[in-house]
């Protein structure tokens, strides 16, 4: 990306893709061989990324989508801009619905969601279509 002018968001989402696909490979999948590679960015710029982790208890593991949350967390940041999810898949791979859940906690219903295949398949969703009727803090009485 330019450091003259602000990226485009264009840019935005094709870097996320870049790292969506570069963080992949290292997923732990050793059972189900179906690795998943997420980034996510947040409204400061920083983006966090994840893989899937399997362990032999399958299907008890962790989704990439949670893995670049618990980053994004532990670095101090809560909101998220625009997240990127790719699979070696023939159809883009939706987040699964608690990966949806998790998504919203941290997300207003307008952010982009691109699930891409290795083969450049998209499928782009807002996160309001993704879960719509989201259970959020508004159905708690705090």
């Amino acid at each position: 990306m330019s450091h003259s002018a602000d990226p485009s968001p264009e840019d935005l989402t094709r870097y996320l893709r870049e790292a969506a696909t570069a963080i992949r490979p290292r997923a732990y999948a050793p059972y189900s061989r179906f690795q998943v590679g997420a980034a996510l960015r947040t409204t400061s710029g920083a983006v966090f990324t994840g893989v899937n982790v399997e362990n032999v208890a399958y299907p008890e593991g962790t989704c990439a989508e949670a893995g670049a949350i618990a980053a994004m967390i532990a670095a101090g940041e809560t909101q998220i801009a625009e997240v990127c999810v790719i699979a070696q898949s023939p159809l883009p791979v939706t987040p699964c619905g608690g990966c949806r859940q998790k998504l919203k906690e941290f997300s207003t219903p307008d952010v982009k969601v691109t699930m891409t295949t290795t083969q450049g398949r998209d499928l782009v969703m807002t996160m309001g279509e993704l879960l719509p009727g989201a259970f959020t803090a508004d159905h708690l009485e705090l």
